[in-house]
């Protein structure tokens, strides 16, 4: 693989945000959340250095692909620091994102772990992890100008794809906010579903959860099909 534009010349404006989200304390029950992960991990990982901050995105600036999630992992990106990382999720994207092209090896372990992404840039709707994975709407609506920045941010997207439900309400909810529209009905989220939402194209795609991938509701081939699509569509 080419090297990436993450490689080749920073993004002032990302790397500014990036500094914004990683201070931010906006929501006290996932400040307290995040913390409380981090001092009383799983035996597996005591002794590690959890993050246990916000997350900003990770990829390649110049991305024509951004994939957005739910939130970090309590033990995963939270633990690591970067997006879909320390996770079974994450082993599951980044291998597809790899199979696609988009990445430069298939495994995501750490931040610093030489994995690079061209083209591809993956981000989250929430940036802290919530417990049990449910973040409040009012959680929700607090991080989401994150998100909203971060596409206005990415000049080259043109194609999103979101992992799940909450994920693609988020994205539609974020687009609408940086003047896309927001059309009526409003698209129904689906594995597969496709929806134009003024110049980006939105795609669905069951989340790489455990709960998913382990009961065979999400398989690698369905994975592959949905990021084979967004690379014809991002023309990456």
């Amino acid at each position: 693989m080419p090297p990436s534009a993450q490689d080749r010349q920073p993004s002032p404006g990302l790397a500014s945000l990036a500094a914004e989200i990683h201070a931010c304390r906006r929501c006290p029950r996932l400040v307290e959340w995040r913390e409380e992960c981090a001092a009383d991990p799983p035996r597996r990982y005591r002794g590690q250095e959890y993050w246990a901050r916000p997350l900003d995105g990770f990829g390649d600036p110049a991305a024509r692909l951004a994939i957005v999630g739910l939130a970090p992992a309590a033990h995963g990106a939270n633990r690591t620091g970067r997006m879909f990382t320390g996770d079974r999720s994450g082993e599951w994207l980044y291998a597809a994102l790899h199979r696609a092209g988009f990445a430069n090896r298939p495994h995501s372990e750490r931040r610093g772990d030489g994995l690079r992404l061209r083209d591809a840039y993956v981000t989250a709707v929430v940036r802290c992890a919530p417990p049990a994975n449910r973040p409040t709407p009012q959680e929700r609506d607090s991080c989401l100008p994150y998100l909203e920045r971060e596409l206005a941010l990415l000049g080259n997207c043109r194609t999103i794809v979101a992992l799940g439900g909450f994920a693609w309400d988020g994205a539609l909810r974020a687009l609408a906010a940086i003047g896309a529209g927001a059309p009526r009905p409003k698209p129904k989220f689906g594995h597969g579903a496709e929806a134009a939402i003024g110049s980006w194209t939105l795609l669905g795609c069951y989340h790489p959860s455990q709960q998913n991938t382990f009961t065979g509701r999400l398989t690698e081939p369905m994975l592959d099909s949905v990021f084979s699509h967004a690379r014809e569509l991002a023309g990456a």
